[in-house]
């Protein structure tokens, strides 16, 4: 074939095939839209705000402290039900007039033993079981037989789908709705160690958290025991039962090696390798920023599930839509942000969800430091440029919902501004003593402030005032140069004045160019008072000028 020929033909097919590419691409990006517009919107039938949830947790549970939960859930997909154990061992931290626990009230309780005697209780519509005994001080046993239906509320907290003609079995937990299908302390800064054994049919591929300690076939049933000896919140335990293909990788530290895999339905398995292929590296990216991987005795997997607006950082086991595994690499965000939360929310863990930016705005960060790791300064330029539009202004104790965008981006913008102000030697500091002070703990966004006043040895009282406890939602700074020659030399005067409705602290860079073969200057100034006058040591004549050049401020600037 001539080379004409062949030009004819090949133009027709290329444009096609870009086409195609152009379509697909944007019909797998208004799928992760969708999913920010979900979350962002709090998708929650129930609990739109943090002061709901509060009234979900009473006064008693904050007395015990839940040690160990041993769940035993046999899966009946096609009547869409199961059948449960739990045995809690629980400390009682302080005498308790009687025991309660969350549990919501669609489930049938058909035994509770106390210390393995049967005794009274109550399930109430508020979905609170209530045990009215006393309790001293010492450990104690309640073991709940159960069965039913799951609720399936907020996001997705327990689903029951269909692909290809088989379920898929699935739980997403947060904030509150672990306990729409076991018994518990449903409460973030309650962390306990896990036993969970998951029974379906033998074809079926059963994920939890921690490592598979063994499976068993019966006739035509498997049951898969999953051990986590980590302490884990409820929010976190994961339930993924489907026909899986396992695809096997590692992450080695060392001399740790640790298991990294894939479960993927089986028609996904080419696209996941092609998406989830550098996951090893984000692992080692995150351990030299952070601190080592925490679970790095158990493992890091990822599993695909059909809840289509995103993923869920399942400790030890991110779950993600698939929708989102594309084969195209498009969605490289979302499984760097849902990694970071191995550190962010699932070592360190919020105190209460008032916490929760502890969480989403630290590994909305992460996604920022890992993309400047790996390209340099301007791709975290531009990351942080991209995530500046949010409805609310204060981050600890959300006004609105719960999982508003003001606690992903905001919450990540004031870890961007807070590295400016103490520097990035000192803010990587602080990122890792904070890590290791509250690994396998929780931690209060006071709590994080002391860590970070510890290691600077500054006074960040005012920092985390205007921005973290109170404050606007961003900074209105009108910025105006005047100059003028004298004698030869130019004297310049910068004006800035904040017009939005509560005065600023914070560090301010100013760019001045000559227009002499580019020539140009950063300089650095400390605003501290509403209308401010700079002026700069700088004598030649100013063309144009930048303010916030690199993009460290939450701020919208206008220049005169």
């Amino acid at each position: 074939m001539n080379r004409k020929k062949l030009k004819f033909i090949l133009i027709p097919v290329l444009t096609i095939l870009l086409f195609t590419a152009y379509f697909i691409s944007k019909s797998l990006l208004n799928r992760y839209s969708m999913h920010k517009d979900a979350i962002y919107a709090g998708v929650n039938d129930f609990f739109h705000s943090e002061n709901d949830i509060n009234d979900y947790i009473t006064h008693n549970q904050e007395l015990i402290d839940i040690i160990h939960y041993d769940l035993d859930i046999n899966i009946f997909p096609d009547e869409k039900e199961i059948e449960g154990e739990v045995i809690i061992t629980a400390l009682a931290e302080k005498e308790a007039e009687r025991i309660r626990l969350n549990f919501y009230d669609n489930m049938t309780i058909e035994n509770l033993t106390l210390n393995s005697s049967p005794v009274e209780f109550t399930h109430e519509d508020s979905g609170l079981i209530l045990i009215p005994e006393e309790i001293p001080v010492d450990t104690f046993l309640i073991s709940i037989k159960y069965s039913g239906t799951p609720l399936n509320i907020g996001l997705s907290s327990f689903s029951f789908k269909q692909k290809n003609g088989n379920y898929v079995v699935s739980s997403l937990n947060e904030p509150t709705y672990a306990s729409t299908w076991f018994p518990c302390n449903d409460k973030p800064d309650d962390k306990a160690l896990l036993d969970i054994k998951i029974t379906n049919y033998k074809n079926y591929t059963s994920v939890s958290n921690g490592v598979l300690v063994k499976e068993i076939v019966e006739n035509d049933r498997k049951t898969s025991h999953w051990r986590s000896r980590y302490p884990t919140s409820t929010y976190l335990i994961s339930i993924n039962s489907g026909v899986y293909e396992k695809i096997s990788d590692q992450y080695i530290s060392g001399k740790d090696t640790m298991e990294v895999s894939y479960f993927v339905f089986p028609e996904d398995v080419k696209a996941a390798e092609k998406d989830f292929y550098q996951t090893p590296e984000m692992i080692e990216v995150f351990s030299k920023m952070f601190g080592e991987y925490p679970f790095i005795r158990e493992k890091y997997s990822i599993v695909e599930f059909l809840w289509q607006s995103g993923a869920m950082e399942n400790q030890t086991i991110t779950a993600i839509g698939s929708n989102f595994v594309s084969g195209y690499g498009l969605f490289k965000d979302i499984l760097i942000h849902e990694l970071a939360h191995h550190w962010w929310g699932n070592a360190v863990g919020p105190k209460s969800w008032k916490d929760i930016w502890l969480n989403e705005g630290f590994a909305t960060y992460s996604e920022a430091l890992y993309f400047e790791a790996e390209s340099g300064a301007s791709s975290l330029q531009s990351t942080m440029f991209n995530n500046m539009s949010f409805p609310d202004k204060r981050l600890y104790n959300p006004e609105g919902y719960l999982l508003s965008s003001t606690i992903y981006d905001k919450g990540a913008w004031v870890l961007h501004m807070l590295r400016r102000e103490v520097g990035s030697e000192k803010f990587f500091e602080i990122l890792r003593n904070y890590f290791e002070k509250y690994k396998y703990k929780n931690a209060s966004s006071f709590d994080f402030k002391a860590v970070c006043e510890e290691t600077t040895g500054g006074n960040l009282e005012q920092f985390f005032k205007q921005w973290v406890f109170e404050g606007e939602e961003r900074i209105e700074l009108s910025v105006e140069i005047d100059s003028e020659n004298v004698n030869g030399k130019w004297k310049h005067r910068i004006k800035v004045s904040q017009e939005q409705n509560e005065k600023f602290e914070f560090p301010l860079d100013i760019e001045l160019f000559s227009g002499k073969d580019g020539k140009s200057k950063k300089l650095s100034f400390r605003i501290n008072s509403r209308d401010t006058v700079l002026i700069p040591d700088y004598s030649d004549k100013i063309e144009d000028y930048k303010v916030d050049p690199d993009h460290w401020l939450l701020a919208e600037i206008s220049k005169e």
